[in-house]
């Protein structure tokens, strides 16, 4: 062979192994913080707290709840309305929560060449 072949290759020097490694454990890192955010909740509300809507942090619905009040005077679609606004609401928190858990991974793809 000739000498100094594979000298800085994707492989040589020891750089590219290292690389496969930390692909490997941000992979796993990432896969838990997924698990972690499909159990974690944020919560928003409208009107006032008359609509409550719970959202985990991999943005499902986990539930709805309407004040019994609101709907002795409420009409279809002021409740519709209200529903609406603290859904995109909740999905909002649970967007922000994902990029503050995931933040720090992404960071770590940078500093990659990603």
């Amino acid at each position: 062979m000739a000498k100094g072949f594979n000298r800085g290759g994707m492989m040589g020097g020891g750089g590219g192994g290292n690389m496969l490694g930390q692909l490997r454990k941000m992979q796993e890192q990432m896969e838990s913080i997924q698990t972690q955010l499909g159990q974690e909740t944020v919560t928003a509300t409208s009107g006032g707290g008359a609509v409550k809507v719970t959202m985990t942090g991999d943005q499902h619905c986990a539930k709805v709840e309407i004040d019994p009040e609101l709907l002795k005077d409420a009409d279809a679609e002021m409740l519709q309305d209200l529903i609406l606004s603290a859904v995109n609401l909740a999905l909002d928190d649970s967007r922000k929560l994902q990029a503050d858990r995931m933040g720090p991974l992404a960071g770590g793809l940078s500093g990659m060449g990603f």
